[in-house]
């Protein structure tokens, strides 16, 4: 550094001559200074820009050396943080008036999450400004942690369990809490008037196979720091796991609809049996699919999500309405470089919750849209049997038919969008509600699917207006009405469907784990589908 300072007063001493200077002798002299101060000047304007020159392929190259060494568990915090109650874990408050760019007023700001409870390992936060990258150090004096009285036995160098990012989101002068980054590889993220409720993950690694999910999660986030006036940030990620590390980068764009503009390398230990790519989480307890709600609650549903939305990569658009099953339900959706698929929640009606307190119709829908050819594969649904909303039961993700080997690669770019359903996925007629009754007969069960949107509601009830519907071997379609709904607007297609008596290994088997008939069904006008298909899977 004083050598920096040497050069540039130098440059200074023999650079062009000061105003009233006419000795024509020392020109050459003043013309080679000149040269050498422009070339010490730009020589150290190089120097910082190498300084704070952190790219994404920095972090792919850590996320590289990283796989090629034995995989480390990540240390634990201390016991005593880990056996904490979860009131007791609310209790520590982060101070706000601390937030990382809060007294530079940038449009986003950064606060942290205090490992504890289920959050039982630490993660390295960075920040990277124009003057190089810099760990954010961890301190007790950053928190407040209310009736707990072991900040004192706290480590100095403890780390925190996340970050959440905030930003004006709906109104000017007030930081909303946008986008939250906390346990393994999970992260979750609102529009402008939303409340969270479902979350994605970096990666899914053997999710429900008999050998065991593997977790991978993010050990260390780069936060690139945002200029004034900017309306997006930018966090890198270097996940790590027994099987798989990775490089993360998440464009962040907060608004009426949040996006994340996700890009992933991803660095083989060892081949896995099921990868699972922009994995979603969320929670369906119960609706008006059927009749599952409890005696003793008041609300007529409870989901942060109530379908599956699936864009095949030859045009048709499959909707697959949730459930709670009696036991474990798996489905597959095979398709070719997917244009999209997301956990949505369609029904935005307060009306059909009535829950003041955690408010299920602003809980965001999660769209994902593959970047570039992701061949051949499936889109995954796994419904797993809950008795309340406390835990996430849902997952859907998008699995490649061919898994890297060890000491392969693969990258994935795609968008993330979390917002309303407005009509534009699917862009024709789509599906608002789906009930089953009891049928005629004692094998027959009836289904009230209701469409509208698109051309739909502008057909008269006259209209040439036709279902298609589809059911599997084990089924058969027993009668069918199409009529317009006036109330709505929309059309209301009621079938009823005969299944078939169970078989001799059927019949032995507890009524939960009996085969499922597959049932399809969508509405044309002529030969052009007006609607995506309603898919759904029936047990007995």
């Amino acid at each position: 550094m004083d050598d920096d300072i040497s050069l540039t007063k130098e440059c200074r001493a023999n650079g062009p001559s000061q105003k009233g200077s006419n000795s024509s002798s020392r020109a050459p002299a003043r013309f080679l200074g000149a040269v050498i101060c422009l070339f010490v000047i730009f020589s150290l304007l190089l120097e910082g820009e190498a300084k704070s020159k952190f790219v994404f392929q920095t972090v792919i190259d850590k996320a590289k050396q990283l796989a090629e060494k034995p995989f480390q568990s990540p240390p634990q915090v201390p016991e005593f943080l880990v056996k904490m109650s979860y009131d007791d874990w609310r209790d520590i408050r982060f101070d706000s008036e601390q937030a990382m760019w809060r007294k530079e007023k940038l449009p986003f700001a950064v606060q942290f999450f205090h490992p504890g409870l289920y959050y039982d390992r630490a993660v390295a936060i960075n920040v990277v400004d124009p003057s190089g990258e810099h760990t954010v150090p961890f301190s007790t004096d950053m928190f407040n942690y209310g009736r707990n009285n072991f900040k004192d036995k706290i480590p100095p160098d403890l780390g925190f369990a996340g970050f959440r990012i905030h930003y004006p989101i709906n109104t000017p002068d007030y930081y909303d809490e946008v986008a939250v980054f906390l346990g393994a590889s999970y992260f979750r993220a609102v529009a402008k008037n939303q409340n969270y409720g479902m979350s994605s993950r970096g990666l899914a690694i053997d999710t429900a196979l008999s050998t065991g999910e593997e977790f991978p999660y993010f050990k260390e986030f780069w936060l690139l720091k945002p200029a004034p006036g900017a309306n997006k940030m930018v966090v890198y990620a270097l996940l790590d796991s027994a099987s798989v590390t990775g490089a993360y980068t998440y464009t962040i764009q907060p608004g009426v609809e949040t996006t994340m503009d996700v890009k992933s390398v991803l660095f083989f230990r060892k081949k896995v049996e099921k990868l699972g790519i922009a994995p979603q989480t969320s929670m369906f307890f119960y609706s008006e699919t059927a009749s599952q709600r409890p005696l003793d609650d008041f609300r007529p549903e409870v989901h942060d999500s109530d379908g599956l939305l699936v864009a095949t990569g030859h045009g048709e658009w499959i909707w697959r309405p949730l459930r709670n099953p009696r036991t474990l339900q798996i489905q597959s959706f095979q398709t070719q470089n997917p244009v999209g698929f997301g956990l949505l929640q369609r029904d935005q009606v307060f009306d059909h919750y009535q829950d003041l307190e955690s408010k299920y119709e602003t809980r965001p829908s999660l769209w994902v849209s593959p970047a570039g050819n992701w061949g051949e594969g499936r889109v995954e649904l796994i419904q797993i049997p809950t008795e309340g909303e406390v835990n996430d039961n849902i997952i859907s993700m998008w699995v490649p038919a061919n898994v890297p080997s060890k000491g392969e690669s693969a990258n994935y770019s795609y968008k993330l969008s979390w917002h309303f359903p407005n009509g534009g996925r699917p862009p024709g007629g789509h599906v608002v509600s789906t009930r089953i009754a009891k049928g005629k007969g004692e094998k027959v069960r009836k289904f009230v699917i209701d469409f509208e949107g698109g051309r739909l509601d502008a057909l008269p009830a006259d209209a040439a207006l036709t279902a298609v519907i589809s059911v599997d071997s084990k089924a058969k379609l027993v009668e069918q009405q199409l009529y317009k709904n006036r109330v709505t607007k929309g059309w209301r297609l009621v079938f009823q469907v005969s299944f078939d008596e169970p078989g001799s290994i059927d019949r032995v088997m507890p009524p939960g784990k009996r085969p499922s008939s597959e049932l399809r069904a969508f509405l044309k006008l002529a030969e052009s589908a007006l609607t995506e298909t309603w898919s759904y899977a029936y047990q007995p």
